[in-house]
């Protein structure tokens, strides 16, 4: 099984590439009735996991080999990660992920993967809610309560100090209108016809 592929995407930082690519030498390998005794399943679930693919994840979770599960700490410990995710355990993700001593090979990667969860964890917030406890923005953050309100600021929100809530900044949608020769004609004609 020739993992150079996997390898060289982790050693780049091309995060969103590995799950695919984890999946079609996956696929080939068992085609060919290859062993998968050595296979990188903590990269190949935390790749999936960091694309928001509950579903795949649990797949492979569910057809991983239980020798692997047992033999393999940090693959359990990622599952980890996915099952408080799948529960909706926002501090949880960041306690599991946190609580486990990775591998050089992977530490880049769950630290990748942490970001990536609290800039979505934060897009998610921002469409939610227009105000929010600090307590409850550190909550769903993985952070203590004056990392999460700092976090905020630097994205725009504003602090109610007394309070100890959080104004949402909404940010501003731009609409690219294109008017195009057709609609300015036929606007044309409209006004036209309701000036006659």
């Amino acid at each position: 099984m020739d993992l150079a592929a996997v390898h060289a995407a982790l050693a780049g930082k091309s995060y969103s590439s590995i799950a695919p690519l984890c999946d079609d030498l996956f696929l080939q390998a068992a085609s060919r009735g290859a062993a998968t005794d050595g296979w990188p399943y903590a990269v190949h679930l935390l790749a999936h996991l960091y694309l928001n693919d509950l579903n795949s994840a649990r797949f492979l979770w569910k057809s991983t080999p239980q020798e692997a599960k047992d033999a393999r700490p940090e693959l359990a410990a990622v599952w980890r990660i996915g099952q408080c995710l799948w529960n909706r355990d926002y501090a949880g993700v960041y306690a599991a992920a946190q609580g486990f001593e990775w591998s050089p090979e992977i530490a880049d990667f769950v630290a990748a993967f942490l970001e990536s969860y609290r800039k979505r964890i934060f897009q998610l917030l921002t469409s939610a809610y227009s105000t929010i406890s600090v307590a409850d923005v550190a909550h769903f953050m993985g952070m203590n309560e004056e990392d999460a309100t700092n976090y905020a600021m630097q994205n725009g929100w504003s602090l109610d100090a007394a309070a100890k809530m959080l104004t949402v900044v909404k940010p501003k949608v731009k609409t690219n209108q294109k008017l195009d020769a057709s609609k300015l004609q036929r606007l044309t004609e409209c006004v036209f016809h309701l000036e006659h």
